[in-house]
């Protein structure tokens, strides 16, 4: 049975608790993997490394050139991997393994989209008086929170991470604690990818206690906080809570 760690800052490290999951096939009950299991201080540690990685890291220097060559190296990663990855995802969240390898298909089409797209991001200049400027820059926010559901694991991530890093930002990454194991193995190839350390970071575990840290650390509140912005389901408990805990700092 494989084993699991969390990718923060560029490594593959256990829980600081050392608390862990046994992930199961729905189909048999019989356990695949075993999986590190976050608590507050672990999201903590993922979040500082992504702000590290936006503000000084050299994430900051790369150009869009860059970036969308990165994505294209993780779309053939990933179709290199398409066979394993498919079979990866139906043992772990139990879809038919026909629409896991249009799942992967898709991922990889996500990222190599978004490659294309990191060179195309333009500013706008305004019609205004004489004697006057207006133009618009498009800038990365900083750290992006991706929350994400249990259905839908690689191909989720694909959807979240692909236009954060498309324009230039930094990620932590929450897959479900149910069906982590296709979005680890995305942090592997985007790793190999040539990802710097702490752009992607991905933490495992129950969603309540890394939301409140996403959504309540008092950096968050103004100017260059630690995460700019937060995407979860929409649905279910964390789709009551996430919203409720942001008004709090809105």
């Amino acid at each position: 049975m494989k084993k699991y760690g969390m990718f923060i800052n560029g490594k593959w490290v256990p829980a600081r608790s050392g608390a862990t999951r046994e992930i199961r096939d729905p189909a048999n009950g019989l356990a695949v993997a075993e999986v590190a299991e976050a608590s507050r201080e672990d999201a903590e540690a993922a979040i500082d490394a992504a702000r590290a990685a936006f503000d000084n890291g050299p994430w900051r220097k790369a150009t869009a050139q860059d970036r969308g060559k990165l994505l294209f190296r993780a779309a053939e990663g990933i179709r290199v991997e398409a066979k394993k990855l498919a079979e990866l995802e139906t043992r772990n969240c139990g879809k038919p393994l026909a629409e896991a390898e249009f799942d992967v298909a898709d991922a990889a089409n996500c990222f190599e989209f978004y490659g294309g797209l990191a060179t195309k991001i333009h500013g706008e200049t305004m019609q205004v008086p004489a004697n006057s400027l207006s133009f618009v820059v498009r800038e990365p926010v900083g750290v992006c929170g991706q929350i994400i559901p249990w259905n839908y694991p690689l191909l989720m991530a694909a959807w979240k991470l692909s236009p954060a890093l498309a324009a230039g930002n930094t990620a932590v990454l929450k897959p479900s604690e149910l069906t982590p194991l296709t979005a680890l193995e995305l942090g592997r190839i985007l790793s190999e990818a040539g990802v710097p350390a702490g752009v992607v970071n991905i933490v495992t575990g129950p969603g309540p206690p890394q939301h409140r840290v996403r959504r309540r650390r008092p950096r968050m509140r103004r100017g260059r906080g630690a995460v700019r912005r937060l995407r979860q389901p929409g649905r279910g408990v964390l789709g009551r809570v996430a919203p409720a805990g942001g008004a709090l700092h809105a």
